[in-house]
């Protein structure tokens, strides 16, 4: 199978938005659908309640959530989970392909790019993860998927995704999807289109930290990219992800325009 690897474009152009903190306007903005005044919501990083869809944002979105855990370091961080999660489990992380290192975990935590909300004794805590998702039409229609990705250490990951991308604390969704495109596909002019914001949230066991329970809240935008092949398969370098030597990162992308019935299969929808 032949790849493309995709460079030396020029750098996207900015996106201007003027974010309303106010949370009164923000579920006013929900209750009316008003899906591209949402696309503004800046994630508190807080878990919200289990909806399958979509949902209403809360007044206070961290009123009653419990505390996120913090941890000193890595050490730190495995002592806590070895009294949670099954230790044959923990033992897998970094070692059965596809998953990631308890490095990688501490990394995430202390960056806020995810959270650990402990449940009850002996339960495993939950790994809560805002995720911009970006999803790109060519002109057949066909969405763009990452199938697969070559990781640091030489193994690969399935993904059947679009663009995505943890998000930031405070981050906007128009500024995580922008960085999406950029770090895993290429500097390219990304275009979000106005209208298109929706979120969902799913659950399931994180595939980078087996045993570890996650709930993903997915804020989803579509764009228009110039320069994107139009059909067939291609590659990526990865450009955003931070390496060190404990750590597992994402070194290159694979994508592949899919029909939108089977990326709806695919996404859960």
């Amino acid at each position: 199978m032949k790849h493309r690897s995709i460079s030396g474009i020029s750098p996207p152009s900015p996106i201007i938005s003027s974010p309303d903190s106010n949370p009164l306007l923000l579920l006013a903005a929900a209750v009316a659908g008003a899906a591209a005044t949402l696309s503004l919501f800046k994630p508190s990083h807080s878990c919200p309640l289990r909806r399958r869809h979509r949902f209403i944002l809360p007044m206070n979105p961290t009123a009653n959530a419990p505390k996120p855990l913090t941890f000193s370091s890595p050490d730190s961080l495995s002592s806590w989970l070895r009294t949670r999660v099954p230790v044959a489990f923990l033992d897998s992380w970094g070692v059965s392909p596809g998953s990631k290192t308890i490095h990688n975990l501490f990394r995430e935590l202390s960056l806020g790019e995810s959270t650990l909300v402990p449940q009850d004794h002996p339960d495993p805590p939950l790994r809560c993860v805002h995720v911009a998702t970006v999803k790109i039409h060519n002109q057949r229609g066909a969405i763009l998927v990452e199938s697969h990705q070559l990781l640091s250490d030489g193994t690969v990951r399935t993904r059947g995704r679009p663009p995505s991308e943890k998000m930031l604390p405070g981050e906007l969704v128009e500024e995580a999807a922008v960085r999406a495109v950029k770090e895993e596909i290429g500097p390219m002019e990304v275009k979000i289109r106005p209208g298109t914001y929706e979120i969902r949230v799913e659950e399931r066991v994180s595939a980078s930290y087996p045993g570890l329970p996650a709930r993903y809240v997915l804020h989803s935008v579509e764009a228009e990219i110039v320069g994107l092949p139009e059909e067939g398969e291609f590659s990526t370098e990865e450009a955003g992800e931070f390496e060190e030597e404990k750590t597992v990162s994402v070194k290159r992308h694979f994508w592949k325009w899919v029909d939108f019935d089977e990326a709806l299969l695919d996404f859960g929808a």
